[in-house]
């Protein structure tokens, strides 16, 4: 038998290192095979797309994604070419010889991977075909009415096919690494272990079918996934095929990862197996070359929004927008998982202490979800028209007065400024005032509901009378449709809004990994998350203090639903009482933190499950020594040093302190200082550390 080769995370490019050069490095290939490769449907593409350039880097041309082939996401997204690698080509030209449609080029996204693509269009006269032999090989049937695991069965039977094409060509070298993302790429992972295919897998579940299923029921989840009769529920809920596919998946994969320590306990209990490794989610992340650059879009996005909610509100707007927070929630319409029903009764609650207060601050909340409509709603459309209006009368009397006043100075002359305005502009004027009285409240929905009496949103808000009166401090606004820079209504896109928001709240109950809290850390806005969330869990290990960093975490593990909204009330409250200076002081924190989701620092974590997948499959050729995955210690930010040591004492128990105050907290806030420590507290990507003289590295350590 061959020495075997000692893998060792010192690598260069990201491929793995061993001491015998018998078997070059550039004859590994590295696969990822996803149904949302150049097709968005949920969060999985988001993962794929933002860590492909890292991956490209590590892997360069021999770093390839797999996905279905749909010509309305490839016409924009695709840029066809020939493949560079000859095995790749010829296991294509095999698999096209026999009637299949295979697609081959360049996915333009940063990075630039290249992507095969499979047309399950044109293999499907094979479906009754594979599908019996996916029964033969697992004993799993997949009903004819189920068009989502029958496109899963084809998509995973060409899968397997190329793969066995490509492997037949390398002599039983272990040549190929493949990944497998979620249940809908799994048929490919059992088809080709059960052929004995000379190919290291990795399977990654990003949140167990069965999970979200019963979380989505208000079930209570957590407290009770030792008790479930799993095949009971999945079978209940129709969905037993694709819950046994997911859990072969899990059972033949080499290596086993989840997203997050929260999902890896999930799994333990629905898929009966524990992960070998956590990969957290990462995104990548760009620096403004000038350091206060994200607070300048900030006030340019805010001023955006001001403009809407001036048309939204016009006859009532007796709030001042100098002094109005905007608050959101966005992501799927999953009122349970997401925490919208929470989220609903803290605003609730917080209304009250603000009108108890009798604070001047004012909050309004948006919840961007997308649900069914029919189109926008006349009225709010009606509140874009007059503000335009009244923007054009303002103008052209500014125009009339400003003619009057240049002309008058020209003269020498101070204008008498009761003559400057004839009677038709005041007449005009007061017709604009006129234009804006309004006999009903501002909508707290922007489109029209298909089925308002049943949604659970415009339920909830019509039992918690949260109407948009005049009296109330918060007012809600529904928008049922994803942003977009064209809308006639609130044109920008989601980027642009969260940066011009002052904080995002997602309290969900069910929330695997948790990409709306993390993109508003990488632009510098405050979230709130909870300890359920792969990020709240992430941040609560990584953060010393997150609350001081713009990182509220509510606990809804531990603590009864009554008391987690009240802490969700309590931080909502806590941060309304903010002044304008401590707001951007939290933001600049928040900002530094997004070094904690750069890709190139979470990628290891991905790089571990490679190496470890090579040395299960290829034991005799591969060899890791025996060790823990990734760790973070030493990567915890601490206590920020202007910030009272006591939780209690970080707000002010008033929204009308004293001056001096902030003097005291002016002479405590270092910014560059705090800056400073806080990069220490994060090693430089894939440097995994200097080992102390005297001390030898083994093969496969990690270090942090």
């Amino acid at each position: 038998m061959p020495l075997a080769r000692s893998l060792s995370m010192t690598s260069l490019n990201g491929l793995p290192q061993w001491e015998d050069e018998d078997l070059p490095v550039e004859d590994l290939l590295l696969f990822e095979i996803s149904w949302e490769v150049t097709n968005k449907v949920g969060g999985i593409y988001t993962v794929i797309q933002t860590k492909a350039k890292t991956t490209a880097d590590e892997w360069g041309e021999n770093y390839f994604l797999i996905g279905p082939y749909f010509e309305q996401n490839v016409k924009t997204q695709v840029e066809f070419c020939e493949p560079p690698n000859p095995a790749v080509k010829k296991a294509m030209d095999t698999m096209k010889s026999q009637g299949c449609q295979v697609f081959f080029g360049r996915w333009l996204i940063e990075g630039s991977p290249y992507v095969l693509l499979f047309d399950i269009g044109s293999a499907a006269w094979n479906l009754d075909k594979w599908k019996g032999e996916f029964w033969e090989v697992s004993n799993i049937g997949i009903p004819f009415h189920d068009r989502e695991a029958n496109d899963a069965v084809i998509f995973g039977s060409l899968t397997a096919w190329f793969l066995k094409e490509l492997s037949c060509q390398f002599d039983d070298k272990p040549s190929v690494i493949a990944h497998f993302h979620e249940w809908q790429a799994g048929v490919g992972l059992i088809l080709s272990r059960s052929q004995k295919l000379p190919v290291a897998t990795i399977f990654t579940t990003h949140a167990t079918l069965l999970g979200r299923y019963l979380c989505a029921a208000s079930i209570d989840f957590y407290n009770n996934l030792d008790h479930f009769d799993i095949d009971k529920e999945a079978g209940e809920r129709q969905i037993y095929h694709r819950y046994c596919m997911e859990r072969a998946s899990v059972h033949c994969a080499h290596v086993f990862t989840t997203v997050s320590q929260i999902t890896a306990t999930e799994a333990e209990h629905m898929l009966k197996k524990s992960p070998d490794v956590v990969t957290p989610n990462g995104l990548n992340i760009k620096k403004f070359s000038a350091m206060h650059e994200f607070q300048n879009l900030h006030s340019m996005y805010k001023a955006r929004i001001q403009e809407f909610i001036r048309g939204h509100f016009y006859g009532h707007l007796d709030f001042n927008l100098d002094k109005t927070l905007f608050f959101f929630i966005a992501g799927r319409y999953e009122f349970s998982n997401k925490g919208a029903d929470m989220f609903l009764e803290a605003l609730s609650r917080l209304n009250f202490l603000l009108r108890v207060h009798k604070t001047d601050v004012t909050v309004v909340v948006f919840f961007i979800m997308p649900a069914k409509t029919n189109n926008f709603n006349v009225e709010t459309l009606k509140g874009q028209a007059v503000r335009k209006q009244l923007w054009d009368t303002a103008q052209s009397v500014k125009e009339k007065f400003g003619r009057k006043l240049y002309n008058a100075l020209l003269k020498g002359e101070i204008p008498d400024l009761n003559k400057i305005l004839d009677r038709d502009d005041i007449t005009i004027m007061k017709r604009a005032i006129f234009s804006t009285q309004r006999h009903s409240l501002p909508p707290v929905t922007t489109h029209n509901m298909i089925d308002d009496s049943n949604d659970p949103i415009l339920n909830t808000i019509r039992r918690i009378g949260l109407f948009n009166n005049r009296t109330d401090r918060v007012k809600v606004i529904l928008h049922p449709e994803f942003l977009s820079s064209t809308s006639p209504l609130l044109p920008l896109d989601y980027e642009e809004f969260v940066r011009g928001c002052h904080l995002g709240v997602f309290p969900s109950y069910y929330e695997p990994w948790g990409y709306t809290p993390a993109e508003c850390t990488v632009m510098g806005i405050p979230s709130v998350t909870t300890n359920l969330s792969g990020f709240g869990c992430f941040m609560q290990e990584h953060v010393a203090d997150p609350a001081a960093y713009g990182i509220y975490i509510v606990d809804r593990r531990f603590r009864s639903p009554d008391e987690s909204c009240n802490q969700l009330t309590q931080f909502l409250y806590g941060f309304c009482q903010q002044n304008r200076r401590q707001r951007i002081i939290q933001r600049n924190r928040t900002e530094r933190l997004s070094d904690l989701l750069d890709w190139r620092y979470l990628g290891r974590y991905y790089m571990h499950a490679r190496h470890l997948a090579l040395s299960r499959t290829f034991p005799d050729k591969f060899e890791m020594e025996l060790s823990a995955p990734p760790k973070t210690e030493g990567f915890r930010f601490p206590r920020p040093s202007s910030v009272p040591p006591s939780p209690s004492a970080s707000q002010h128990s008033s929204p009308h302190h004293s001056e001096a105050e902030d003097e005291d907290e002016d002479e405590r806030y270092d910014e560059d200082e705090e800056a400073e420590r806080d990069r220490q507290n994060i090693k430089s990507p894939f440097t995994l550390g200097a080992l102390p003289q005297g001390k030898k590295k083994q093969h496969g350590e990690y270090r942090n």
